[in-house]
């Protein structure tokens, strides 16, 4: 099962995971009070489902050649979205930034 923790601004704002049927969860954190990894998150709703890759980290992967280079470099699935998410991580746009655990 694939498993990322994801920071707003330096602070732990939730774990992101696949679900076994096939979509993904976005939980924040116990007690986190901060900003909303996305608008479309808020953080008053502790848990988030999405049938697909949630479309606020989607929007966050990098597009056109650098896309293309990070696919060739790290040998990534054009469709592997949450593999590009932990390649591109530690430099997304904004306040962003997600670790793989485990």
């Amino acid at each position: 099962m694939k498993k990322a923790e994801v920071y707003q601004q330096g602070a732990l704002a939730g774990v992101l995971e696949e679900l076994d049927g096939g979509g993904w969860r976005f939980t924040y954190a116990d007690g986190y009070a901060g900003q909303p990894v996305s608008l479309t998150m808020p953080v008053a709703q502790a848990v988030h489902e999405f049938d697909r890759f949630p479309p606020a980290l989607e929007g966050l992967l990098p597009e056109g050649s650098q896309l293309e280079a990070m696919l060739r470099r790290y040998k990534l699935d054009r469709t592997d979205l949450f593999g590009q998410l932990m390649m591109a991580g530690q430099d997304l746009v904004g306040s962003i930034t997600v670790k793989e655990v485990g």
